[in-house]
């Protein structure tokens, strides 16, 4: 008769369920910006169990700091790496160059460390040289013959991250198209896209469309709170939020150009929570509303008007503040969590997991000089910042959209607890 398990073993087993159960929380649709242009950052590895502790499912990083891919590894977490855009004329130029490029900043770590994506370049059709610009699309061609060489082009996507100013109209969202200056350059790209199955990365910032309409509704509108919703005349449907509007104005354009299949995954959005006196709405409680209820309106997999059914990969800027950062001071104010791993305010990564919330109301610091128009865009920033145009909206009853968030919140949690007692139930019976 076979000995029961030892103690040591059943302990073992424990943890490695109570592991799975964990990762089991982490929601690969939620990811978030690791930027490091800061001197006060944690270690790594203390990042690494921050993130452990919520259901974020995914990282990315601006450029392939070793540090944070060594910590990471083990976690489950999906990694995004990036190559820088001074890179790109030497990439484009020899497909050994790419090849050493994968050789020191994927193979040493892979796959302990979960690297999904490359981005080649960011924001390039906007602030790159013309050179660069023709230069993109032969770099993330040697980019990918590199990683097919190793066998690791399914397992790894290479892309490139684009700011909200490649669309020349945004208004309404099911009339979305690409600006007439960049569609050449962009066809290639798309039918890299296709090809590779990789995404097409975007970076649509409600709060920077908010900076040029900064009234109440717009506000509402901006951080998914109650609104009067503004209609798409081209499809009769009622946007009822900002973010649904700016990506569904890029699925439009994408559609137009016949890459209907081509994905959409957000690189970058958020909402700082202090800015200079210039900056209308960054405030804590706006930072909170919008991010939080991001998050809900990703967990309810409504989706889009565009895209129903499903939840578009958003990673969150950021997980830091980066104080080193140039530019206005909300640049440096973006952050979700503190440096001593404490949360500025809740994003609802964490813990029990509600609906879109109502309350607090939206707060409103427009500036002496706030026009009156209506209108919305979208401009950009990322690491950088950019201008990027206009955005309209239209998803469903947000009412329906709140009771699905809640009950998707709540089952999660239910499930995860539900699992450990089950697994601890399990290991108490052994003993």
């Amino acid at each position: 008769m076979a000995s029961p398990p030892s103690t040591t073993t059943t302990v073992a087993a424990f943890f490695l369920l109570l592991h799975a159960a964990i990762i089991a929380r982490s929601q690969p649709y939620i990811g978030v910006n690791y930027g490091l242009v800061a001197d006060n950052l944690p270690p790594p590895s203390a990042s690494a169990k921050l993130l452990q502790t919520t259901s974020i499912g995914k990282v990315r990083l601006y450029g392939a700091d070793p540090s944070v891919i060594k910590a990471l590894a083990n976690t489950n977490i999906g990694i995004t790496i990036g190559a820088a855009n001074s890179d790109i004329p030497s990439m484009a130029a020899d497909v050994t160059f790419a090849k050493n490029w994968i050789g020191s900043n994927v193979l040493p770590y892979y796959p302990a460390s979960k690297i999904i994506l490359i981005n080649v370049g960011n924001e390039v059709l906007q602030y790159g040289t013309p050179e660069l610009k023709t230069q993109l699309l032969p770099a993330m061609k040697n980019m990918q013959s590199a990683l097919d060489e190793l066998s690791l082009g399914g397992k790894i996507k290479v892309s490139t991250v684009h700011s909200m100013s490649v669309l020349g109209q945004s208004e309404p969202p099911s009339a979305g198209r690409f600006d007439p200056g960049v569609v050449d350059l962009l066809k290639g790209l798309l039918e890299f896209n296709k090809e590779s199955g990789s995404p097409f990365l975007i970076n649509p910032y409600p709060f920077f469309a908010y900076q040029t309409d900064p009234r109440p509704e717009t506000l509402a509108f901006c951080l998914f709170q109650p609104n009067a919703g503004r209609p798409d005349s081209g499809t009769n449907v009622k946007y009822m939020n900002m973010f649904d509007a700016q990506v569904d104005a890029v699925r439009a354009a994408l559609n137009a150009m016949a890459f209907n299949d081509v994905e959409i995954v957000v690189a970058e959005t958020g909402w700082p929570y202090k800015g200079g006196d210039d900056e209308a709405g960054a405030t804590v409680e706006n930072a909170k509303a919008y991010n939080g209820n991001l998050v809900a309106h990703l967990r309810s997999m409504v989706g889009t008007p565009l895209m129903p059914g499903k939840s578009i990969d958003t990673y969150l800027f950021a997980l830091y503040d980066e104080d080193l950062k140039p530019g206005k001071p909300s640049e440096r104010a973006f952050g979700i969590y503190n440096v001593d791993l404490t949360p500025i305010y809740d994003a609802k990564l964490t813990g029990s997991q509600g609906g879109l919330a109502n309350a607090p109301t939206p707060t409103i610091s427009p500036p002496a000089d706030a026009p009156t128009t209506s209108g919305a865009t979208t401009p950009p920033t990322n690491s950088s910042t950019a201008t990027t145009p206009p955005s309209s909206t239209t998803p469903r009853d947000s009412p329906t959209a709140r009771v699905n968030a809640s009950k998707n919140g709540a089952s999660l949690d239910k499930i995860s607890a539900g699992f450990v007692i089950v697994v601890s139930l399990v290991v108490a019976s052994m003993l």
